[in-house]
């Protein structure tokens, strides 16, 4: 069974930076596609950062242009996000993806909590 478990969330005050893991196990094919969405208090899911591991291309929601970095190790089939410069609007719960070549299925994590606050 395919399991994607996040870590990193956690209490920061605005201005601060935290960094988000995912690692992936239960399979021994890497992502092609891996990446971050968040959901904030009664508001739909949005697509934060989305990166590829033939690096073709990267995405960033305009919001956190400038201030995060979605990073892939698929050696270690594990994505990241380098969040710097947070605010108060960053706090959601954040959940990481995985993707398959050529497949539409998306595998998730859990979800990690970051709140942002002084």
């Amino acid at each position: 069974q395919i399991q994607l478990v996040e870590s990193g969330g956690g209490l920061v005050q605005p201005g601060g930076s935290l960094r988000l893991a995912c690692a992936a196990s239960g399979t021994s094919r890497s992502f092609y596609a891996m990446g971050w969405y968040r959901r904030e208090p009664g508001q739909e899911r949005e697509l934060v950062a989305q990166t590829f591991s033939d690096g073709s291309s990267t995405y960033y929601t305009d919001s956190v242009k400038g201030r995060f970095t979605v990073s892939l190790d698929s050696a270690k089939n594990s994505v990241y996000l380098q969040m710097n410069t947070l605010e108060p609007e960053d706090t959601a719960v954040y959940y990481c993806f995985g993707r398959f070549f050529t497949e539409t299925t998306a595998y998730w994590g859990q979800g990690t909590k970051v709140t942002v606050s002084s």
